[in-house]
């Protein structure tokens, strides 16, 4: 099934566990209505908020996790860079997003948090450089407008 993906993309420290709950107001892993811009009714949300490589999450676990989850949309978090035991199992942020977009899933945005964004291109991606400093309300506002949320 066709995905929509929204990913938070950063080093450690960045902040990005911060603005997903800020976003979503989910602590761990939840399912949540978010209301797009472009969209009359709220969108099915599945709302992930650990690094996907720390939680030694592989690409198909999190594709299978995500399925289960019957939600029309997902946001999540990447380190740009693999886990420094596992490289293949849990790999950098583009090798996961090429993963994704090869099995159909859009990449709606991308907001990288800091100065590494590992590589990932996107059409719709932002760089949030002040992030690891800044308040997180004013990143969590900025990255909503970025997707395109209210």
């Amino acid at each position: 099934m066709p995905m929509d993906a929204y990913i938070l993309i950063g080093n450690a420290n960045t902040r990005k566990t911060s603005v997903v709950r800020s976003l979503t107001g989910c602590f761990n892993r939840s399912v949540r209505d978010i209301q797009l811009q472009s969209s009359r009714r709220p969108q099915r949300f599945y709302a992930r908020v650990g690094t996907l490589q720390i939680t030694r999450t592989s690409i198909e676990d999190f594709i299978h996790e995500v399925d289960r989850s019957r939600c029309e949309a997902v946001v999540f978090c990447l380190s740009p860079t693999a886990h420094k035991t596992d490289l293949e199992e849990f790999p950098d942020a583009q090798t996961y997003v090429a993963a994704l977009r090869e099995r159909g899933w859009r990449i709606k945005g991308v907001a990288v948090l800091g100065q590494d964004g590992g590589g990932v291109r996107a059409p719709n991606l932002r760089q949030y450089i002040q992030a690891p400093t800044a308040p997180v309300n004013l990143t969590a506002r900025d990255v909503r407008a970025q997707f395109g949320w209210f």
